[in-house]
């Protein structure tokens, strides 16, 4: 679904999965800064909408997705994951009830086989489940954008800024009163910056959710009966992840960013050495310089140095080893 920003002077389209939205609109460093200090807003209209609704929408959600949520309060963001029955990642939503209706917006182009899955699941459940993406696109405000929510309009509110559920219809309107714009770009280098995940490109076909940090913040430990729980129990209780995600600071000589699957290995074993680990996205941080986050063996030492591809590149803890 292309969005109708990409007629904005300077808008260039995103690639691959964020097709249909614009990766930069002509200076990415100034839209990232922007966006830093809460100005301006993200085209995130490539999302996938889903709306939950019926007087069962919260126990039936809680039983399915690893986040408790049977009492989540009216208009309080959390995320959640769907895990498949050996506890790898299959979706993620990003969740807010509005008292009557839950609604989630999920990578681009994942909602059907979402859809796909909670239908078959609802068995005698007072819910119905919708796909919304065709008429209602979601908008990123910063984290300190003082630019108010149009009336009506669903909010979902975190630490990084807050999701619109906008009308579809509203979207130029919306652009045209609250500017400036800011490309997938610039928002990726922040969500790099903030180590956080994102389905399909920090996760593969055998992540599990304690690889990426998810525990906690999209997996309650305090909660079972949904599928995949009783890996994320072991994990938990008897073991560690097989990987960590890694957040790696990259030599800024060099001119090309290693893109993602790059191959990551020791710095001392050289270029020819074992992999130990590959790189899931790669930006350039308007202050940081060009940064990435990977994931690695969870046996590689904090401190070592390593290489992405050619890269020579320093790493940050996110996951603990």
């Amino acid at each position: 679904m292309k969005s109708p920003l990409l007629s904005l002077p300077g808008a260039v389209s995103a690639e691959g999965v964020d097709e249909g939205v614009a990766a930069h609109y002509g200076d990415l460093f100034r839209e990232q800064r922007a966006l830093a200090d809460g100005a301006g807003f993200v085209d995130l209209s490539h999302r996938g909408v889903i709306a939950v609704s019926g007087a069962d929408r919260l126990s039936w959600l809680h039983l399915l997705l690893t986040q408790h949520v049977s009492e989540l309060p009216v208009g309080e963001a959390t995320e959640a994951l769907i895990l498949s029955a050996h506890g790898h990642i299959e979706h993620a939503l990003y969740l807010v009830d509005d008292g009557t209706t839950v609604w989630a917006h999920v990578e681009p182009g994942t909602q059907e086989a979402l859809i796909a899955y909670l239908e078959s699941m609802k068995f005698f459940y007072r819910v119905e489940v919708a796909d919304r993406t065709a008429d209602i696109a979601v908008v990123h405000l910063p984290a300190g954008s003082i630019t108010a929510a149009p009336e009506g309009v669903v909010v979902r509110e975190t630490a990084y800024g807050r999701d619109l559920f906008l009308p579809r219809a509203d979207l130029e309107t919306f652009a045209a009163q609250h500017g400036p714009a800011a490309g997938l770009l610039a928002y990726e280098a922040l969500r790099v910056e903030q180590h956080r995940p994102r389905l399909g490109f920090e996760t593969d076909h055998r992540t599990i959710p304690h690889e990426l940090g998810w525990i906690g913040t999209a997996v309650h430990l305090q909660k079972g009966c949904y599928r995949g729980q009783e890996t994320v129990a072991r994990v938990q209780n008897l073991g560690k992840p097989p990987r960590r995600l890694v957040f790696l600071h990259l030599d800024g000589s060099d001119v090309h960013l290693p893109v993602p699957g790059t191959d990551i290995r020791l710095a001392d074993e050289g270029a020819d050495g074992r992999k130990i680990g590959f790189v899931t996205t790669s930006v350039r941080h308007h202050e940081l310089g060009p940064v990435a986050l990977a994931l690695v063996k969870r046996n590689v030492p904090a401190d070592a140095r390593l290489l992405a591809g050619e890269t020579a590149a320093a790493q940050e803890v996110v996951v603990e080893p």
